[in-house]
């Protein structure tokens, strides 16, 4: 009987043939906390009488929500993750130092691996499945259990298989590709399934686009989004010192999907998600005719926040200027990003066009800091969710887009096709 990756992956870690519907207790490769998470995940850690980490090395804390420190609540937050790394002596915990927003981050690293089983006490920890790994979001006392143990239990997911076929239009991201799957078959659409993404548009597609399609998976409901190995996932890799030996997996053919979705990519345009739902998807077209004023463009966050992000910004805004009646601000996913768009230039021409630049954070996609929006205010945003006050103001809205056409939209005041400034 075939398998899919998802299963071949579990069934590496627990030493046994496994299908989907199966409840497995499986070693994790990597444990990843956050600020609002890990204090939780601590206390219960500390409640248990536990006095070490069942696998130090396989356990990450990255502070990076409110870092810096947005107010006296969120200082006293980071600091209890401060003191347990300080006390455990963690080699893989981030903060200012070296600041990414954590799932930019851990790539970057290295930390997560092909093959690996991962989960994060947050939601979009599915990013990481882009990887060829089953990597999926749990409860932070979920997190305490595998930092106690080493591992936790599961439900082998069923998958959807997701045949993409064409090459991508010049403005058609990895971003679009998955806002027309939640488009198709809604927020619960994938409930407890891993989204498989397959077919020859894969091989047009970025590390960065497949990072974004892997995590906006949880918007469709799945427990994962995953893409397998290739020889773009190995060029990304070849130069980062790795935490453990890749262990590929590929689907059979045989191997059992609950449904499969196809979509011709070469014919799907940009897809605006309106309010207020991520699955309330609309053309680019039809955004354009709709005439949607923008008070702030955002770039950034864990699904767009990526160096070829900030390029195609900076290639639409070069040598022009923000509307002056529209807030652009650029969050980069890590320092690294950061410092390697300022050497090529990218971060000169966002703020000679009107841009702010800020740290890498979650801070703006989730409403809690640099970049909130007052009432009324519109906001188009390379974020990943829209919901009733996401990003501030509960009468605000927000349209989630792509990069450039964000970077569009910012010079125009509405929302735009980037072709009419950049052909």
């Amino acid at each position: 009987m075939g398998q899919t990756i998802t299963e071949k992956i579990f069934s590496e870690h627990v030493g046994k043939p496994v299908y989907a519907g199966e409840i497995v207790r499986s070693p994790i490769d990597m444990v990843i906390g956050n600020d609002i998470t890990t204090p939780i995940s601590i206390k219960a850690f500390e409640d248990s009488g536990a006095t070490a980490l069942a696998n130090p090395e396989g356990f990450s804390i990255v502070l990076d929500h409110f870092i810096p420190a947005k107010d006296i609540a969120s200082a006293n937050q980071a600091r209890i993750s401060r003191d347990f790394a300080k006390k455990h002596q963690m080699k893989h915990f981030f903060d200012e130092k070296d600041m990414g927003i954590e799932h930019a981050l851990l790539p970057e690293k290295g930390l997560v691996v092909p093959g690996d089983v991962i989960i994060g006490a947050d939601s979009h920890t599915c990013t990481h499945g882009a990887l060829g790994a089953f990597s999926t979001g749990m409860g932070s006392t979920d997190l305490a259990f595998a930092m106690i143990t080493g591992g936790n239990w599961f439900k082998v997911p069923e998958s959807i298989k997701v045949v993409l076929s064409g090459k991508p239009g010049k403005y058609t991201t990895g971003k679009d590709i998955i806002l027309e799957v939640i488009r198709m078959i809604g927020v619960d659409g994938a409930l407890y399934r891993t989204l498989e993404f397959t077919g020859d548009t894969i091989q047009y597609l970025s590390m960065d686009d497949r990072f974004s399609m892997c995590n906006m998976a949880i918007e469709a409901g799945a427990k994962s989004g995953i893409v397998a190995y290739d020889e773009i996932t190995a060029e990304f890799l070849a130069d980062k010192p790795l935490a453990r030996e890749p262990k590929i997996h590929y689907s059979d053919e045989d191997a059992t999907y609950v449904q499969v979705l196809e979509i011709d990519v070469a014919a799907l345009e940009p897809v605006i998600a309106y309010p207020f739902l991520p699955s309330n998807g609309h053309s680019l077209s039809q955004a354009v005719s709709d005439q949607i004023k923008v008070d702030q463009a955002f770039i950034g966050s864990c699904t767009n926040g990526r160096l070829s992000d900030l390029k195609i910004a900076a290639e639409i805004l070069k040598g022009k200027r923000v509307h002056p009646d529209v807030r652009l601000i650029i969050t980069p996913g890590t320092q690294r990003i950061l410092r390697e768009a300022t050497k090529l230039g990218y971060i000169d021409i966002i703020v000679d066009a009107g841009g702010v630049v800020s740290n890498p954070t979650c801070g703006a996609c989730l409403g809690g800091y640099m970049g909130i929006l007052g009432d009324n205010e519109v906001a188009i945003a390379t974020t990943n969710r829209n919901f009733v006050g996401r990003m501030g103001s509960r009468s605000s809205k927000v349209y989630l887009a792509n990069s450039a056409v964000a970077a569009a939209s910012a010079i125009t005041g509405y929302i735009t096709d980037p072709a009419t400034i950049l052909p």
